[in-house]
């Protein structure tokens, strides 16, 4: 058995430790993506403020707790993504025996159901300050915890992720052996909404993925 930490890993080490694809599109990342959500004047009047306080208050030279505290947790609070059946936990650790791999790490942010701790995560987040950092890959690092993920939902549900780098997200689906990214969405711009939108599009995948489980 091979003990092998998330920081460790990049696609192309992915692809060829699991058999994983790459591929232009997938129908889940369509459908997260496309969701439709008309944010309301309190929520467009919020946002406008976050991308603005990006853009006056130094966000590109925030380093990863800054982002996260700043921008990222705000978005995603705000989002209204928790419940009683699913939080958004940060800085917890994910793990899974996967063919020769004993895989385990720390993720940044997860979805998942628990109240006070994870149980079975949905949605993964690898932020960075920087694309290249002395701490990994952040594409691969999403995609390892995404693919782990997969394996505790036992490979039946499409899998989502994203990376954050500095102002840019970028979603991910995983879904069976193949996985694909969405274009980069913006927080310093009027892409903040797209953002947004996205977010409250996962609260109601994973709403109707937790009704198949019951």
């Amino acid at each position: 058995m091979i003990e092998s930490d998330f920081r460790e890993w990049t696609l192309d080490k992915i692809d060829e430790a699991f058999g994983l694809l790459f591929v232009d599109s997938l129908p889940s990342l369509t459908g997260l993506v496309s969701f439709e959500y008309h944010a309301t004047e309190t929520e467009q009047v919020f946002l406008n403020k976050l991308s603005y306080k990006y853009r006056a208050l130094g966000g590109e030279n925030w380093n990863e707790a800054e982002l996260e505290n700043k921008i990222i947790s705000p978005l995603i609070v705000y989002s209204d993504i928790e419940n009683k059946d699913f939080s958004y936990f940060l800085e917890r650790d994910l793990k899974a025996t996967i063919g020769d791999y004993q895989l385990s790490g720390r993720v940044d942010g997860m979805i998942a159901t628990g109240f006070r701790n994870p149980k079975l995560p949905f949605f993964c987040i690898s932020e960075y300050k920087k694309a290249q950092d002395p701490n990994g890959d952040p594409q691969g690092q999403a995609l390892i915890a995404m693919l782990v993920t997969q394996h505790l939902n036992n490979n039946k549900n499409p899998v989502y992720g994203c990376y954050i780098v500095g102002r840019q997200w970028v979603f991910i689906a995983l879904k069976g052996k193949k996985y694909t990214f969405s274009k980069s969405y913006t927080v310093d711009d009027d892409e903040i909404f797209d953002i947004y939108q996205i977010l409250k599009s996962l609260k109601w995948h994973i709403e109707q993925m937790m009704k198949l489980k019951k």
